[in-house]
């Protein structure tokens, strides 16, 4: 079984550099620590999911929590799956283009809102968009 955690933050300073670190950072420290996902973003959200040993998803999240990139960090959802959504990438970066929900709409409170099977849906629509499928 593998941990699947997804969370959503507010950023804080967004702009295409931080956004880049971020990546970049998360990129190469998942990789070391057998950690896979997906980063949906823009503007008003961070909607991420991370998949792994369930120590290593708990630090990080800890870690992002912490991170004052991040303002409002709300865990979604927490659970044990069979099967990663995202076992080739280190760290996907959809920029919403599948998205659900309007700014306003995440103002109002849709995604803390969103069932775990909802959030998930989201993300693998942007996985299959990624891959082409």
């Amino acid at each position: 079984m593998v941990t699947q955690l997804i969370y959503m933050s507010e950023p804080f300073g967004y702009d295409s550099a931080v956004l880049s670190a971020i990546l970049e950072t998360a990129r190469r420290n998942n990789a070391r620590r057998g950690i896979t996902g997906a980063l949906i973003c823009r503007q008003d959200i961070y909607l991420q999911l991370i998949e792994g040993d369930a120590d290593a998803i708990d630090m990080l999240y800890a870690r992002i929590s912490e991170d004052d990139r991040h303002l409002a960090v709300t865990l979604l959802s927490r659970i044990a799956v069979s099967a990663r959504l995202f076992p080739e990438w280190a760290m996907m970066h959809d920029p919403a283009r599948s998205w659900l929900w309007s700014p306003d709409e995440v103002h109002a409170g849709a995604v803390r809102g969103a069932t775990c099977e909802a959030l998930q849906q989201v993300f693998a629509r942007a996985g299959d968009e990624a891959s082409g499928t």
